[in-house]
C-alpha cells in the first residue's frame, strides 16, 4: 500500500531552553508587558522614597533661615505630591509585579505539562509521580518568584544609584563611598552565595524524593494494609523524610548565615557613610539641612542595599529550581515517524505481528484481519505487560515488527500510530470532572447533553445503570481518580471511554475483572455490536468475552501456541481450558 512521506510544518519549533538561565530568562519574556510596567512603577517608587529626606533637610534649611512661608508652604506641598507619588507607584507596581510572577509560574507549569502530556515524549516516563510533582508545582513558583525579583532589584538599583548621586551633590566622598562599596559588598555576597545554590538543589532533590515516596505510598494504600506492610512504609518514609529536613536545615541555615552578613555589610557600609557625614557636618562642609538629608539617605538606602544583597541567595535558588525544570524540558525526544498512513484511504485495521521478541516474549506472530474480533488469553502478566507495551509504542521490542495496514508502527508518528491504535490498560484512570468530561476528555468541558455516541458507548459497557444511579446523570463529577465511584464502576466508565473514542484498532486488557458474571456478558455483547466492522483485539481469561470473539489465540510461555474458536479450544486444548475455567 502507498505510504506517504511525513509532513513537514512550516513554522519551525522553538528549540527548547538549555540550562537554567534560559529557564528564567523565557519566564521573563513571557511576561514582558506587566515585568516592565512593575520595573518603571517599582523604580519610581524607590525614586520618590530617596526624594524624601533630601526635601526635608529643605525644608529644615528654609525653616532655620527664615524663609518665606509661601517658600515653606510649597516644600511641604512638594513633599506631600511625593509621598502620593511613591504609594501610587508602590501600590500598582507591587500588583504588576505579582501578576508576572503568577503568570510566568503559571505558563511554565502548562508548559511542562503540555511537555509531559506529549504524544512522542518520554521527558516524565522514568521520573516518580511525587518528583514530576515538585517540578511542576514549587519549582515553577520559584522561577516565576524570579519575576518578582527582577521588578524589586531594578528599584533597588534605581534607590542606590540616585542615593548615591544626591550624596555626591552634597559631598564627592559620600557619593563615591557608596558607588564603590555597594558593588564590593555585592561581589563579596555573589560569592559566598554560591554553596547555597548547590545546597539548595540537594534540598529540592531531597524533598522530591520524599514526596515521591508519600504519593506512591498513598495510591498503594489498599495493597501496603493487605499486605500488613504498613510499619514497614512508616519507616521508610520516615527515613526519606529525614533527609529531606535535613537537606532543608542545612539549607536555611547557610542562607540564615548569608543573610545575617548581609545585613551586616549593608549596616556597615551604611554606618560609614554616616559617621563620613557627621565628620564633614562638624567640619562645616555641610550645612544642618544637608546633614538631616545625609543622615535620612543613609536609613533609606539600608533597605535597598539589603535588597540587592538577597538578590544572591534568591538567584541561587531560582537557578536551583531553573535547573530542574530544565531537565524536562530538555529532555530529547523521540524521533518523529518516517511514514504516514494516507489521509485520502481509510485505516483499514489490519494488525500483523511479526516474530516480535523481548524479555517474556519469544517470537510472537498474530494477524488480525480487518474488522476481525480477537481474543487472546496471555497467563502470564509480564508478557502481557510487554506486548501491551509494544502495542502503545511505549517499548522498543528487541525483534520482530507491529505493522498496521503494512505500515510498522515504529515508522509512524507516535501520535498518529496512537490514534490508529488506542491500548485501554486494565487500571481504570479517571479524571477529576463529570462523567462526560471523562467519557470524551479530548472536547475539553464536555458539558451536560449527552450524545447517541456517549449513550451508545455508555450502553455497551453496561454503564447506563451507573449513570441512571448517580444524582446528576453524566453532569455527576466522579472525584480525583473515580474515587466517588465504585471499582466496578470505574472500570465500566472507563471501559465506555475507550469505546466511546472510535479508534480503528482497539486493545483491551481485562476491562470486566471487576464486574459479576451477568455484566461481563452484557459487555461481551455491546462490545461485539459496537465493534461491529473494526478491529479489536481483547487480551482475557474471561469466558464471556472470549465466547463473543471471532478467534481466540493462546499466547504461552513468549509464543503463540493454539488458535480457533472459543468452544473448540476448550474442546480440544486442556491447557486453554484450565486457564479460562480458572
Amino acid at each position: 500500500m502507498p505510504v506517504k512521506p511525513p509532513a513537514q510544518d512550516a513554522r519551525p519549533a522553538a528549540p527548547p531552553p538549555r540550562g537554567p538561565g534560559a529557564v528564567l530568562a523565557a519566564a521573563a519574556r513571557s511576561v514582558r508587558g506587566p515585568l516592565l510596567g512593575s520595573l518603571v512603577l517599582l523604580a519610581g517608587h524607590q525614586a520618590g522614597e530617596a526624594l524624601v529626606p533630601v526635601v526635608v533637610g529643605v525644608v529644615v534649611d528654609r525653616a532655620v533661615d527664615g524663609g518665606a512661608a509661601g517658600a515653606l508652604l510649597g516644600c511641604l506641598a512638594l513633599l506631600a505630591a511625593d509621598f502620593l507619588f511613591l504609594s501610587l507607584c508602590y501600590r500598582f507596581g507591587s500588583r504588576l509585579s505579582t501578576r508576572a510572577r503568577e503568570h510566568s509560574a503559571h505558563r511554565l507549569r502548562v508548559r511542562l505539562a503540555g511537555r509531559l502530556l506529549a504524544h512522542d515524549d518520554a521527558a516524565g516516563r522514568d521520573r516518580l509521580p511525587g518528583d514530576l510533582l515538585t517540578v511542576t508545582g514549587s519549582d515553577t513558583q520559584v522561577v516565576g518568584q524570579f519575576t518578582s525579583w527582577l521588578g524589586m532589584t531594578t528599584g533597588n538599583l534605581v534607590a542606590v544609584g540616585l542615593g548615591a548621586a544626591l550624596l555626591l551633590r552634597m559631598s564627592v566622598p559620600l557619593g563615591l563611598l557608596v558607588l564603590l562599596g555597594t558593588p564590593a559588598v555585592l561581589l563579596l555576597m555573589n560569592r559566598a552565595g554560591r554553596p547555597l545554590e548547590r545546597r539548595g538543589a540537594a534540598e529540592q532533590a531531597a524533598a522530591a524524593r520524599a514526596a515521591a515516596t508519600a504519593v506512591d505510598y498513598v495510591s498503594g494504600l489498599r495493597v501496603l494494609k493487605g499486605l500488613r506492610a504498613e510499619r514497614t512504609a512508616l519507616r521508610h518514609y520516615e527515613g526519606v523524610n529525614r533527609e529531606s529536613l535535613r537537606a532543608t536545615v542545612t539549607a536555611a541555615r547557610t542562607e540564615a548565615v548569608l543573610d545575617g552578613a548581609g545585613t551586616l555589610l549593608a549596616g556597615v557600609l551604611v554606618a560609614a557613610v554616616a559617621l563620613v557625614a557627621g565628620r564633614l557636618a562638624l567640619g562645616g562642609d555641610l550645612g544642618l539641612g544637608e546633614l538631616i538629608a545625609c543622615v535620612g539617605l543613609c536609613q533609606f538606602l539600608l533597605a535597598p542595599i539589603q535588597g540587592l544583597l538577597e538578590l544572591g541567595p534568591a538567584l541561587a535558588r531560582a537557578r536551583a529550581s531553573a535547573r530542574r525544570v530544565a531537565v524536562l524540558l530538555d529532555a530529547p525526544a523521540p524521533p518523529p515517524g518516517t511514514a504516514r498512513l494516507p489521509e485520502d484511504v481509510p485505516v483499514r485495521g489490519e494488525l500483523t505481528v511479526r516474530g516480535l521478541a523481548h524479555e517474556a516474549l519469544r517470537g510472537v506472530d498474530l494477524r488480525l484481519a480487518p474488522g476481525e474480533h480477537l481474543g487472546l488469553v496471555v497467563p502470564e502478566p509480564v508478557a502481557a505487560a510487554e506486548l501491551l507495551a509494544c502495542l502503545a509504542g511505549d517499548l522498543a521490542p528487541a525483534h520482530g515488527t507491529i505493522c498496521l495496514d503494512g505500515v510498522p508502527l515504529t515508522a509512524l508518528d507516535r501520535a498518529e500510530a496512537r490514534g490508529a491504535v488506542l491500548v485501554a490498560p486494565h487500571q481504570a484512570y479517571l479524571f477529576d470532572g463529570t462523567v462526560l468530561d471523562n467519557l470524551r476528555p479530548d472536547e475539553g468541558e464536555a458539558g451536560e447533553a449527552a450524545t447517541s455516541a456517549d449513550t451508545e458507548a455508555l450502553h455497551a459497557a453496561a454503564a447506563t445503570d451507573l449513570v441512571d444511579g448517580l444524582p446528576h446523570g453524566t453532569a455527576t463529577r466522579v472525584g480525583e481518580r473515580g474515587a466517588f465511584l465504585s471499582g466496578g464502576q470505574r472500570q465500566r466508565l472507563a471501559l465506555a471511554r475507550a469505546l466511546r473514542a472510535a479508534p480503528p484498532v482497539l486493545v483491551l486488557h481485562d476491562p470486566t475483572t471487576a464486574v459479576d458474571a451477568v455484566t461481563q456478558t452484557r459487555i461481551a455483547r455491546g462490545i461485539r455490536t459496537l465493534r461491529a466492522g473494526r478491529t479489536t483485539l481483547v487480551l482475557t481469561s474471561s469466558p464471556a468475552l472470549l465466547g463473543a470473539c471471532d478467534r481466540v489465540a493462546v499466547l504461552r510461555e513468549g509464543r503463540v501456541t493454539a488458535s480457533g474458536p472459543h468452544t473448540a479450544l476448550l474442546a480440544t486444548d486442556s491447557f486453554y481450558g484450565n486457564v479460562v475455567s480458572a
